[in-house]
Order: C-alpha cells, then sequence, then structure tokens
C-alpha cells in the first residue's frame, strides 16, 4: 500500500481544521485511518478529494469533513462505547475506533457489511464490531451506548435508538423530510432539549 501520510496531513488541515473541527482527537483520527483502504481499487487514487465518492451498492463513502463534523459532535472521549447506524465502507468506523474503546457498526446491505468488516480486520481494528441488519433497531444487548451517530438521515430520531443511549449520552443523526430539508441534530440522554450543545 502506498504511503498516504501527506495527503492525509495536507486533508486534515485544508478540509477539515481549515473549517472549524478542533477537536484533536478527530483531527489524529483523520491523519491515521488510509481513506483509499475502503475504496474500490480503481477510486483509490480519489481518495482525499473534498467530496463523497461511489462504493458497492450505488452508496457511497461520505466526504471527510462530514465523517470529522459528525465524530467532533459526538464529544467522544478514549472509553466510550459508540454505535454507528449506516456502516457503508468501514470508515467512519474506522475513525471512531481510533478515538473510542468500542464501536459497533451496523450495516442494511449485507455485501457492504461483509467489505467493512474485511477492511477493518485487515487493518486491525479489533475493537469495532460489523453486524449486517436494521440499523434503527440499534443493537440492544450491546446498550447503552455513550454515543450513537447514524450516517443516513430520516425524517425524525428512531426511538429505539433513543432508549440505547446512555445516561449522558449523545446522539448525532440529520433530520428531515428530504435530503434538502435536513440539517443535523442532537439528542443528549437525560436532557429535555431536542438538541444538545455539541450538535447546533
Amino acid at each position: 500500500m502506498l504511503d498516504t501520510t501527506r495527503e492525509r496531513e495536507e486533508m486534515v488541515s485544508r478540509q477539515i481544521a481549515a473549517r472549524g473541527v478542533r477537536d484533536a482527537r478527530v483531527l489524529e483520527a483523520m491523519r491515521s485511518v488510509p481513506r483509499e483502504a475502503f475504496l474500490p481499487a480503481e477510486l483509490a487514487e480519489f481518495a482525499y478529494v473534498d467530496a463523497p465518492l461511489p462504493i458497492e451498492k450505488g452508496q457511497t463513502i461520505s466526504q471527510p469533513y462530514i465523517v470529522a463534523l459528525m465524530a467532533a459532535a459526538l464529544g467522544l472521549r478514549p472509553g466510550d462505547r459508540v454505535l454507528e447506524i449506516g456502516t457503508g465502507s468501514g470508515y467512519a468506523a474506522a475513525v471512531l475506533g481510533r478515538i473510542a474503546r468500542e464501536v459497533y457498526t451496523i450495516e442494511r446491505h449485507e455485501e457492504l457489511a461483509s467489505l467493512a468488516a474485511g477492511r477493518l480486520a485487515e487493518l486491525g481494528f479489533a475493537n469495532v464490531q460489523v453486524r449486517h441488519g436494521d440499523g434503527t433497531l440499534g443493537w440492544p444487548e450491546k446498550a447503552p451506548f455513550d454515543a450513537i451517530v447514524v450516517a443516513a438521515g430520516g425524517p425524525r430520531l428512531p426511538e429505539a435508538l433513543l432508549e440505547q443511549l446512555a445516561v449522558g449520552g449523545r446522539l448525532v443523526i440529520p433530520v428531515g423530510e428530504g435530503k434538502t430539508l435536513q440539517r443535523r441534530t442532537g439528542a443528549c440522554a437525560g436532557r429535555t432539549s431536542a438538541t444538545c450543545a455539541s450538535c447546533p
């Protein structure tokens, strides 16, 4: 595999830190995870462009800035247990896995779940577990989670996910009736407010 250290450093500097992401753990995680390892081989040369890219099953790997922004909004700490809904290629789970103690990630496409699990294992992410299933149901037997992140938006917060959030936990999800109307929303367990301080 090519050494992309310089490309990752430039990505973090120009695409992420320059846009206001300041969480040192997130920035270091973004520097350390090789995005090209989570792309189809023919797209590896575009790994550090400032854009989402196509992956298998007609899905996309998120723009690096969005991955960093959502990770920063979670306010992760090294001892946290995290649930991710929408594994995709496994890239965001790898970033989360560099920060949190345990990451559980669910993907509805069986092929994507299998590919992501293989990539993560090959790269040594023993603290990330991948499941094929319905993400709206969460992963109740592994709950509660200190943080939950949902990659794909929906019209409302899934109740099952709120129930699996630990007291004081953080949940980040794009919410809205359609993609053009979605906004980033957070919910903090134990609060009455719909939006937490880390998720404006």
